[in-house]
């Protein structure tokens, strides 16, 4: 009778008879045994994130630095960190899905690739910075799927806020924030008993002129606040609509109190001491106001609990 051998080796006895007697059929091995298998696979993650680390050093390190040395990025520090608190917080769910990989991670990662060949070439920071976003979305989506890469969308679009705007961008932001509070402050100090004279973003005072410089235009507080109000909309609040309306209400908010700020400086300059208007008041003030800024925005959100409390009461009856 004919036998049939598949990938087997077949291994002969030379004791016994050599016709038609096998002794022993061991079957071929078709993969890396378990511990060469982690050990290359080890090997790959080291020698990607090798690459990875050589590829964006110097970028990293500039963007740290900006944060450091520019107050405006100061709050950049926080955001990875709470991307990875976020991550560690919902790592039991996430160590339970299967791992999908798909091949649309290498289109990203080579689309990412190409940003960091623009952003090197044409001197554009954001878009080099930026491209390290995408090679990570690029690397999720390669080695563990779309699934999960959807289950991580909102740490990873969070370290959006780390990356500064462009400069060109920036500007575009900060001159109506001058223009704008320049505006609200000459409409309501003559109602304190304060004559004003307002030349763009200048404000003439009996006492002195205030100019609203860039760095009291708001967008420092701006970009902090509405960081800071996302991540207080995470910890203290599930419904998504919530979260959406605290995010959104941070600018107004800011623009509110930076507003307010100015107004006490004129009052301060008008009423006690032109010099009081700079230095350590003048910093002190920046300070006591985005403690009224996320002051305020807690008080929207206990009102917000307020009213939706009392709908489900009116939806319960």
């Amino acid at each position: 009778m004919r036998r049939r051998i598949s990938s087997h080796i077949l291994v002969i006895n030379p004791k016994l008879n050599p016709v038609g007697q096998y002794a022993q059929v061991a079957p071929m091995p078709t993969q890396i045994p378990g511990p060469l298998a982690g050990k290359y696979s080890w090997l790959r993650t080291i020698v990607l994130f090798g690459l990875i680390g050589w590829l964006y050093f110097s970028i990293m390190l500039h963007l740290v630095g900006q944060w450091w040395q520019d107050p405006n990025f100061s709050h950049g520090f926080f955001v990875p960190a709470f991307a990875l608190f976020v991550m560690w917080q919902d790592r039991a769910r996430l160590v339970g899905f299967v791992a999908a990989p798909s091949l649309w991670g290498l289109g990203i990662i080579v689309f990412a690739l190409c940003v960091l060949v623009v952003g090197v070439l044409g001197a554009e920071l954001f878009l080099s910075r930026i491209s390290l976003l995408l090679v990570i979305a690029g690397l999720i989506v390669y080695f563990r799927g779309w699934r999960f890469f959807r289950a991580i969308l909102f740490p990873w679009a969070f370290l959006v806020l780390m990356i500064p705007i462009p400069a060109i961008v920036f500007n575009q932001i900060t001159f109506p924030l001058q223009l704008l509070a320049s505006k609200v402050a000459a409409a309501v100090l003559p109602w304190a008993g304060v004559p004003v004279l307002r030349e763009g973003n200048v404000i003439n005072l009996p006492a002195m002129a205030l100019e609203v410089a860039e760095a009291c235009s708001g967008i420092r507080s701006l970009l902090s606040l509405g960081t800071l109000a996302i991540i207080y909309g995470y910890l203290m609040e599930s419904r998504i609509s919530i979260r959406i309306i605290l995010a959104v209400a941070s600018l107004p908010i800011a623009v509110a109190a930076n507003s307010l700020r100015i107004i006490g400086t004129g009052l301060l300059v008008q009423y006690w001491d032109p010099q009081k208007a700079e230095g350590f008041f003048h910093v002190f003030s920046g300070w006591l106001i985005f403690v009224v800024s996320l002051a305020m925005l807690f008080a929207l959100h206990r009102l917000l609990l307020v009213k939706t409390r009392g709908r489900r009461h009116v939806c319960e009856f």
